[in-house]
């Protein structure tokens, strides 16, 4: 069975957020504006319905703190203290779109963090070369528990198991009980540098500000690409006036985050890591054939093999590329600590698992995107900050989020029920 040719894209679940097929577009034109704007929202209730609620959450807590919320310092430690589980998240969402789970990732990214900390603290490795090793380890890990899913059968949520178990105690010898500590102060900046200040003095941080702006300027600009291409194949968008509005939210998201950070100490070094990956992976999913294999693996597996998808092939690489994000959280959250310790990543995969499923991924497989699984990270990342900066103990926080994670599988589980898929 050859396989499928790039310039022949297999027709894989639409993502959340794309547009709707070209049949029901015919009905979509036909009604009023304010239908069709309703019709869509309802079919991308779960994308749109959780950035709402992340701006809800964020007002909440905002009032709840009289304003210390979003105090610039608090929201450049916001990003810097959820970064690794964002990444993990980016990952998890891939794996959880193919149809599988990956348990290990918690301690894969500890396992990962204890290398370093052996390369660089008692070998004197220079760090940058001690942060490739260790994410190719990631890498190989990834290919290892890959291989027994893809090519052996074994059930991803087995093998990952398994993985946790062995990562976790190779992570105890490795370390030997001990914390390993400190790091090169070059390789402590992936967590907790900042971009250098340039230009003549003024309040705001320079590099920031430009960057920033010309983040607002890519976002609206994919915003009118997006629409030409929706024109071009006679798919039904936004009337243009709710379109105009959306346009002006980004902007207006975009400069308050921008002054935000500039008011501090300007972007952190780890904000450009997950700007990057945002994009790489977003880009990935969105447009190319890999993208539409992995969503076509986890809608429809048989129909996929059929259509001369490589089922194995791709499962493996997902599970590999898995492996690599996990090794970079670790690496994050060693450099946060500046330690490698025997207990980090504690509960890592649960948070990057919560995030994808509040952030629209089906616990069926074939749906969910990038963005989402961000979006569904920063909620739960917005609890946790604002939670304890009220006061509300540890216990409480995991029953609050286990609720909005039970509510968030339910409302998709509901949602099918209701289409009759």
């Amino acid at each position: 069975m050859t396989e499928i040719q790039a310039d022949v894209p297999l027709k894989a679940p639409v993502p959340t957020g794309a547009p709707p097929p070209a049949a029901e577009t015919d009905n979509m034109a036909s009604a009023s504006p304010l239908g069709r704007l309703r019709e869509m929202a309802r079919r991308n209730v779960r994308q749109y319905g959780m950035l709402v609620a992340l701006g809800l959450i964020v007002v909440l807590f905002q009032i709840w703190t009289h304003g210390i919320l979003l105090k610039p310092l608090n929201v450049t430690n916001l990003i810097q203290q959820n970064s690794y589980i964002l990444m993990l998240a980016i990952g998890m969402v891939i794996v959880i779109i193919a149809g599988h789970i990956d348990l290990s990732v918690g301690s894969l990214a500890a396992f990962v963090g204890a290398a370093a900390a052996v390369l660089m603290v008692r070998h004197g490795m220079p760090w940058p070369v001690a942060l490739v090793l260790c994410l190719l380890m990631g890498a190989a890990a990834g290919a290892w528990q890959g291989f027994w899913i893809a090519y052996i059968g074994v059930p991803s949520f087995i093998v990952t198991l398994g993985g946790m178990l062995l990562f976790r105690g190779a992570t105890q010898i490795l370390l030997q009980g001990q914390s390993i500590a400190p790091f090169p102060s070059g390789f402590q900046k992936i967590s907790n540098g900042f971009l250098p200040e340039v230009g003549p003095h003024t309040n705001y941080h320079n590099i920031t500000l430009l960057l920033g702006f010309a983040v607002i300027v890519l976002a609206v600009g994919q915003q009118f690409r997006d629409r030409r291409i929706q024109t071009r194949y006679g798919f039904d968008g936004l009337p243009f006036g709710w379109f105009l509005a959306k346009c002006a939210g980004i902007v207006a998201a975009g400069v308050v985050f921008t002054l935000l950070l500039a008011s501090y100490r300007g972007f952190p070094v780890v904000l450009l890591v997950l700007a990057g990956l945002l994009m790489l992976y977003g880009f990935v999913m969105r447009t190319t054939v890999v993208g539409r294999h992995a969503y076509a693996i986890g809608g429809n597996q048989a129909a996929a093999r059929l259509s001369g998808v490589k089922n194995k092939r791709v499962t493996f690489f997902v599970f590999v590329n898995m492996g690599v994000l996990a090794a970079l959280a670790g690496l994050v959250y060693a450099a946060r600590l500046n330690a490698g310790t025997p207990n980090a990543g504690t509960n890592f995969e649960l948070e990057a698992i919560a995030a994808a499923f509040i952030g629209g991924a089906s616990a069926s497989g074939g749906v969910g995107t990038v963005f989402g699984a961000i979006i569904g990270g920063l909620v739960l990342g917005v609890l946790n900050n604002g939670m304890s900066i009220v006061g509300v103990g540890t216990d409480y926080q995991q029953v609050i989020k286990g609720l909005v994670l039970l509510a968030a599988v339910g409302f998709d589980v509901y949602n099918k029920k209701k289409a009759g898929t």
